[in-house]
């Protein structure tokens, strides 16, 4: 069901914990699942994601997500981590599950959450980025898990 990479990220999970001060903090759920996410990121001086930690309360592929998505985005720039997608994280995952697929749009809507969070820190706009949900079961379809 789970790719090995997957399972690896779940049972090995990258960057977990908080970081003190963080430049940005996202905080995402979704309340069909009950899945909760929140990335810290450390941005620097230059623009640059310098570390990337999460705490996630969900099931194994929204830890697995969270975990690739912190790796993702570590060493970008701004701009390059607004560019990581759901699509992203599950190619990076080897693939989820169809009814997994929404742990993936958990993380893409964290890093933007937390880049929200630092734009408003900073008084800057970031191209491109828009207000994130808080819960990304807003406005889906009806789906059945």
């Amino acid at each position: 069901m789970y790719s090995e990479k997957v399972m690896d990220h779940f049972q090995n999970p990258r960057n977990v914990g908080e970081i003190e001060n963080a430049s940005g903090v996202g905080t995402v759920g979704n309340a069909k699942c009950g899945d909760i996410m929140r990335i810290f990121l450390d941005i620097d001086d230059e623009g640059i994601v310098r570390d990337a930690k999460f705490k996630t309360f969900g099931c194994g592929a929204a830890v697995a997500t969270s975990s690739m998505a912190t790796e993702l985005v570590k060493g970008k720039t701004i701009q390059e981590a607004l560019q990581v997608t759901n699509k992203a994280v599950m190619e990076a995952l080897d693939g989820l599950p169809p009814v997994k697929v929404h742990c993936s749009l958990l993380a893409e809507e964290a890093i933007h959450a937390a880049l929200w969070d630092y734009a408003e820190k900073h008084g800057i706009v970031i191209e491109g980025l828009e207000k994130p949900k808080n819960d990304i079961s807003e406005g889906e379809e009806e789906e059945e898990y």
